[in-house]
C-alpha cells in the first residue's frame, strides 16, 4: 500500500499526462471497464465477469470513438488480464491510451518524447518531487538527448541466438525478445523498437514498403517495456482474417469461446488513417521513483489484502 508521499506522487503524475494532452488539444474520454467482448488476441488471456469480460485495454471502444468523428483523445484507466503477476506485472494494472486520427506510428514516437520530456520537466520542477526525480534514471537528463531507434530484425541480428524467421518458426520469438533484447535496450537513452513481423500485429497495418513488417514500436527505458503503439489497421475485411486466426489460436489452447466483435468491424471502415499507443502508467511510476516491483508503486498491491 502507498504512504502518503506515494499517493500524491501518484496523482502528480496523473496530472501532469492530463494537463500534457489537454494542452495538446486531445479529448479525455472514459468508457465501460465490462465488456460484453472483447478483440480476439491469442496472446492476452481475459478475466471473465459472469457473461462479459473486464477489459484488457480500452482499445475497442477508443476506436469506436475515433469512428463516430473523434479526432484526438485519450484516456487513464483500469485494464485487467489473467495470470500476469511479477515484477513488472499485475492482473489490474493502470494504463494511459491515446489516438490519432490521420496518423501514423511515427506520430505516436514524436507523442512519446513530448509528453515524457513534459511530464519529468514538470515533476522535477516541483519541490517535493525534485529529489526523487534527481535520483532515478531520468535524474541523468536522457530523455532530453537523441532518443534510440532500432528494427526488430536489427536488433535479432545483433544479440539474438537465431535469426527472426527461425525464431518465430520455433515459437521463440516473444522468449527471446524479453530475454536476449529487452535488457539490452533504452539504458543510456529511451529506445523505441519497430517495425515488427506480420505475424506480431494483429491490429496493426502493415508497412506498404515491406508487408513483411507492420508499422509498430515498443518504447523501452532501461530495459523495461512502456509502450506499445502501432498505425491502425483499419480494413475491416483484412481484420475480420486475422480475427479469426486468432480466434482459431485461442480455441487450440482451451481458452474461453469468444465471437466476432461484429460492430468493432463495422465502424472500423469508418476510421480510415490512424495511430494509437497504448503506455503502463505504473511501470513508468516504477522508473520514476526507483522502485523495484510494480506492486511498491500502486494504492493497494494484491498482498495488501492478505
Amino acid at each position: 500500500m502507498l504512504d502518503i508521499q506515494g499517493l500524491r506522487f501518484r496523482a502528480a503524475l496523473f496530472h501532469s499526462i492530463r494537463t500534457f494532452f489537454r494542452s495538446h488539444d486531445f479529448l479525455e474520454v472514459d468508457t465501460p471497464v465490462r465488456l460484453p467482448l472483447v478483440l480476439p488476441e491469442s496472446t492476452i488471456e481475459p478475466i471473465p465477469t459472469g457473461t462479459w469480460y473486464l477489459q484488457p485495454s480500452p482499445e475497442q471502444c477508443m476506436k469506436r470513438l475515433l469512428a463516430l468523428g473523434c479526432e484526438k483523445l485519450f484516456q487513464i484507466c483500469p485494464c485487467f488480464r489473467a495470470g500476469e503477476r511479477g515484477r513488472r506485472h499485475l492482473e489490474e494494472f493502470t494504463m494511459l491510451e491515446w489516438y490519432r486520427r490521420d496518423a501514423d506510428y511515427q506520430e505516436l514516437m514524436k507523442d512519446c518524447r513530448s509528453l515524457l520530456r513534459f511530464v519529468v520537466d514538470d515533476l522535477n520542477g516541483q519541490r517535493e518531487f525534485h529529489p526523487t526525480i534527481s535520483r532515478s534514471w531520468f535524474g541523468t537528463g536522457a530523455v532530453d538527448r537523441q532518443w534510440q531507434r532500432i528494427g526488430v530484425a536489427e536488433a535479432f541480428a545483433q544479440w539474438a541466438p537465431v535469426p527472426v524467421g527461425e525464431a518465430l518458426v520455433s515459437g521463440r520469438f516473444d522468449e527471446i525478445i524479453s530475454i536476449d533484447i529487452e535488457p539490452r535496450l533504452g539504458r543510456e537513452i529511451p529506445c523505441f523498437l519497430c517495425d515488427y513481423p506480420a505475424e506480431c500485429a494483429s491490429l496493426a497495418l502493415l508497412n506498404p514498403d515491406d508487408p513483411a513488417v507492420a508499422e509498430r514500436f515498443e518504447l523501452y527505458i532501461d530495459g523495461v517495456e512502456l509502450a506499445n503503439g502501432f498505425s491502425e489497421l483499419t480494413d475491416s475485411g483484412e481484420q475480420r482474417q486475422r480475427f479469426r486466426g486468432e480466434l482459431e489460436l485461442i480455441k487450440k489452447r482451451g481458452g474461453r469461446v469468444q465471437r466476432m466483435p461484429e460492430q468493432f468491424l463495422a465502424d472500423l471502415d469508418r476510421v480510415d488513417r490512424a495511430a494509437g499507443i497504448a503506455f503502463g502508467l505504473d511501470r513508468l511510476l516504477m522508473l520514476l521513483q526507483s522502485a523495484e516491483s510494480i506492486e511498491a508503486v500502486v494504492s493497494f498491491s494484491p498482498d495488501d489484502w492478505d
